[in-house]
């Protein structure tokens, strides 16, 4: 039987569709953005099989406690893609990442990233790096290495997912957290930059499946774009909690992601406490009415799903909140008293909103 010359041609890792070149040039682009997020304590540079922290730095502690956490950014990549907009998409998965450790009072210290592509384009993953990068400026840590990983046949041509985990560390004696919250401290809201990175399936199907809305529609409540608006990076607020916890007492934090801001806030309010958050003390950004007025959403739904206009939480005492807000005032982060912790009573959970939105 003759063979073909398909049969008699060798295969190859390119044949199968994985360019090692294109993924050599990727990593080349992006080392002048990974340098810009260089902390004293790193050692080495990019091309290591791991990235080096140097530890010693932890011995001004008298117990440092390390702090982890992991993360992606969900169905926003396919805004992005579908925008070919890269270079945002970075900055919400750090702010995912790094606000999660602050809420227990640490200090990010390193990040790492996995991109995942079903093609290497160069330019496009540098350009998801330069945004990891960034973000890691904007949150003080250093980007020490990562994955790019080409799928053929698993994903598309023009297909990509991002994920990273960090790390950072608290003195254990400022751990933050439940058990620090009393009676009558006050719980105090920073302002979202809009959707972050929750909801997005929601979002997704309420304007592109329900309604089919196009990403360039011009929306005159935004002054841009749909998309523009959609794509809008998640705010990252680890060095202005860090200073809040530098200069007034602060008892929890609360990163307002998936589930809302009732659900997370419960995660750290402690058994026999409650925490009631006034809707009257803010209006909610034009995006969440118009995925709420478009998709028919009902109010409990869109809280259960979207920040509704609030990043971020802190718990102070009641005699620390003025001294809270001035900080948060002069770092630019748009913060205001938004509720009260009590004693639980008749409630069965740890956490609900109360009132109307200011209109």
């Amino acid at each position: 039987m003759s063979e073909t010359s398909e049969t008699t041609t060798g295969a190859s890792y390119a044949a199968a569709g994985v360019d090692i070149e294109a993924g050599d040039r990727a990593v080349e682009l992006m080392k002048e953005w990974v340098r810009k997020t260089r902390r004293p304590e790193v050692l080495g540079g990019l091309g290591g099989f791991a990235g080096l922290f140097d530890a010693s730095a932890l011995k001004r502690y008298e117990r440092p406690l390390l702090a982890s956490a992991t993360d992606g950014v969900g169905t926003k990549v396919d805004l992005a893609r579908r925008m070919g907009v890269y270079d945002t998409i970075g900055h919400d998965l750090v702010g995912m990442v790094v606000d999660d450790l602050v809420v227990c009072g640490a200090e990010p210290l390193f990040m790492t990233d996995y991109i995942c592509v079903g093609k290497v384009h160069p330019e496009r993953v540098a350009a998801i790096v330069k945004g990891i990068a960034e973000g890691c400026v904007l949150a003080g840590c250093a980007l020490v290495g990562g994955e790019t990983a080409e799928h053929p046949g698993l994903l598309g041509e023009d297909d990509f997912d991002v994920a990273g985990a960090g790390t950072g560390v608290v003195e254990a004696d400022r751990l933050l957290g439940a058990d620090r919250i009393r009676t009558g401290d006050t719980v105090i809201a920073m302002a979202s930059s809009g959707l972050h990175s929750n909801g997005y399936s929601l979002v997704r199907h309420v304007l592109f499946e329900r309604a089919d809305w196009a990403l360039d529609r011009q929306i005159e409540e935004f002054g841009r774009t749909l998309g523009e608006e959609l794509l809008e990076p998640t705010k990252i607020y680890s060095l202005d909690c860090l200073a809040l916890t530098r200069t007034t007492e602060v008892h929890a934090f609360s990163h307002i992601t998936g589930g809302g801001l009732a659900a997370n806030l419960a995660r750290v309010i402690p058994d026999g406490l409650y925490a009631t958050v006034d809707r009257s003390t803010w209006t909610p950004g034009p995006v969440f009415d118009l995925v709420g007025n478009v998709g028919r959403v009902e109010r409990l739904e869109l809280e259960k799903t979207l920040n509704m206009g609030v990043g971020m939480i802190a718990v102070v005492p009641a005699e620390s909140a003025d001294a809270a807000l001035t900080t948060l005032a002069d770092r630019g982060v748009d913060a205001w008293v938004a509720g009260e912790i009590t004693e639980r009573g008749e409630h069965s959970t740890g956490a609900a909103l109360t009132g109307d939105y200011r209109s």
